[in-house]
């Protein structure tokens, strides 16, 4: 698919426990639910939702994103109650250099049931088998390990720590980067 099929059509992807589809407005309580939950955006670079109308200014930027076609973002929906329960879209992407960065959130209520492995594994095959990537990548705070351990379990490698890499929330933060290319996952995949 070319870039333009991608922006324009963001496909929806099916696994066994989740749909990923493009985002709608029915979705702000769900994404507020765990948007303002603080334990959820510890580790996120925005700031923890303190109103609805916070959350709406964020979901309605992504809406005007796909517009703008500027973003390949996904909710993740839980099929069991056909509830929003997180997002996982690409941070970046380079066509020319064929790759992208990952980024992914997941409610508190979905913690340690492997969803976010799943819908990764998901996001990194559509990257390498619809987008022509050669790299998929992912960062993550140095004190997050659940993140970093879901990158683990895809298949990713750990290059290194990017000292303060990213400001955010008043404090320069370690980041810790993963990665994995299109021979790994083919060879692992």
């Amino acid at each position: 698919m070319t870039e333009d099929q991608i922006y324009a059509n963001i496909p929806i992807l099916e696994t066994e426990r989740l749909i990923l589809r493009k985002l709608k407005e029915e979705d702000l309580q769900d994404m507020h639910a765990y948007g303002s939950d603080e334990q959820v955006s510890k580790y996120v670079s925005w700031d923890t939702h303190q109103s609805l109308e916070d959350t709406k200014r964020f979901l309605y930027s992504i809406l005007e994103q796909y517009d703008k076609k500027q973003n390949v973002f996904w909710a993740i929906e839980w099929k069991e109650n056909n509830r929003l329960i997180g997002t996982i879209n690409f941070v970046s992407w380079s066509p020319k250099h064929k790759k992208a960065e990952i980024g992914y959130v997941l409610s508190r209520d979905y913690w340690g049931r492997g969803i976010m492995t799943e819908a990764m594994n998901t996001v990194i095959k559509f990257g390498f088998e619809h987008m022509d990537l050669v790299r998929l990548e992912a960062r993550a705070m140095a004190e997050n390990i659940g993140s970093y351990r879901v990158m683990e379990k895809v298949g990713m490698t750990y290059e290194g720590t990017i000292r303060k890499g990213m400001l955010t929330k008043g404090h320069h933060r370690d980041l810790r980067l993963y990665s994995i290319l299109k021979e790994e996952y083919l060879t692992h995949g």
